[in-house]
């Protein structure tokens, strides 16, 4: 792994030992960079969850970069702060994102995919609908229905810090009345049914949009899959998802994409 600052501060603090590494207070943008054994077939820019309040780095991070070299790509995990925290702005994520596509746009040009889950897969949707990219891997995310005109469940509060709650606002993703939230590029998504923490209604509102705006987009939900399942929890259907993903990204690669 290597460690590539993109922002000025101190390096990032992570509790706990691998494969369990949360960082609960980013100092600064970083990417770790997990490259694969045989030359790279495209780039994967990871976003782990946390709720914008922490990053799940190792579940919801490095594993899925490891996983993702086995398909042949390099991948980069985005160690991003956080909205409200230590004075950061409502779009701080979103800011540190652009600085990793920066960063990588100065590398010799391959494909470049945006893998996130939960929150992390908010955050690939909102930089989905930024710059060109071949796709995005999404699951778990809450990418529309935690905005407070959208909510899933109806009246559930707003959330703390009001920055998390105004990016929210500001980047529901798949509402068909918010067309700058509408990614441009093929849209994986991997959900649980009976999620109580994510409703099956964020990937549902986006489905709604892609009918309405000639979308790409393909959505797997599992009935037995809780939140959270990531690469470990797959005791289930859900099983299923890391092989339907590989085969999609064989689709948006143009090639064998592995298994």
């Amino acid at each position: 792994m290597t460690l590539i600052p993109l922002s000025p501060g101190a390096p990032n603090v992570f509790d706990g030992e691998a494969p369990d590494r949360i960082c609960r207070q980013p100092t600064r943008a970083e990417l770790h960079a997990h490259l694969a054994p045989t030359p790279a077939r495209g780039r994967a820019l990871v976003f782990a969850g946390g709720g914008y309040l922490q990053l799940m780095h190792d579940k919801e991070g490095s594993e899925v970069a490891a996983w993702l070299n086995t398909l042949g790509l390099d991948a980069y995990v985005l160690v991003h702060r956080l909205p409200g925290q230590a004075g950061q702005p409502a779009d701080i994520a979103l800011q540190d994102g652009l600085l990793a596509l920066d960063h990588l746009a100065a590398l010799p040009p391959l494909p470049l995919l945006h893998v996130g889950l939960s929150s992390g897969g908010h955050l690939a949707g909102v930089m989905a609908c930024q710059r060109d990219c071949a796709g995005a891997v999404i699951a778990y995310a809450p990418l529309n229905a935690n905005h407070r005109d959208h909510k899933a469940p109806a009246g559930k509060p707003d959330y703390l810090p009001p920055e998390k709650q105004a990016f929210y606002d500001a980047w529901p993703i798949g509402i068909a009345s918010e067309p700058h939230g509408l990614p441009r590029c093929p849209v994986f998504l991997a959900y649980a049914l009976h999620d109580p923490v994510v409703p099956v209604d964020h990937a549902l509102n986006l489905l709604k949009a892609a009918q309405v705006h000639g979308l790409d987009v393909e959505a797997h939900v599992f009935p037995q899959a809780e939140h959270g399942f990531a690469l470990r929890g797959l005791a289930g259907t859900h099983g299923q998802w890391p092989s339907l993903a590989a085969r999609w990204l064989e689709r948006c690669l143009g090639g064998p994409a592995g298994g």
